[in-house]
């Protein structure tokens, strides 16, 4: 027998182990919707405010001999009063 390279057992199969199991957790962001939803209500609330509204009216008065202090009056009265002038002018 020589004694460098030789073994003088028979060759044999290996045996496999179970692998050991190393973890190496990594974390990555998942983006998730969540929805938020908002109901935006109008309420009209009715509510009394004076509003002052002014009107006028014009008037012309006419001053002279024909109306009395500057006012001419019509009417029954002065209708009468100018027949009976007209009158008396015409029997003269």
């Amino acid at each position: 027998m020589s004694c460098c390279n030789e073994n003088p057992c028979p060759a044999v199969s290996p045996i496999v182990c179970d692998p050991i199991v190393i973890v190496r957790d990594h974390y990555v962001p998942q983006l998730v919707p969540v929805i938020h939803p908002i109901k935006v209500v109008d309420k009209i609330h009715c509510v009394p405010v004076e509003k002052h509204i002014y009107t006028y009216s014009e008037e012309e008065v006419t001053t002279g001999t024909g109306g009395y202090g500057g006012v001419t009056v019509s009417g029954k009265r002065a209708k009468k009063a100018a027949v009976s002038a007209s009158r008396s002018r015409r029997k003269r």
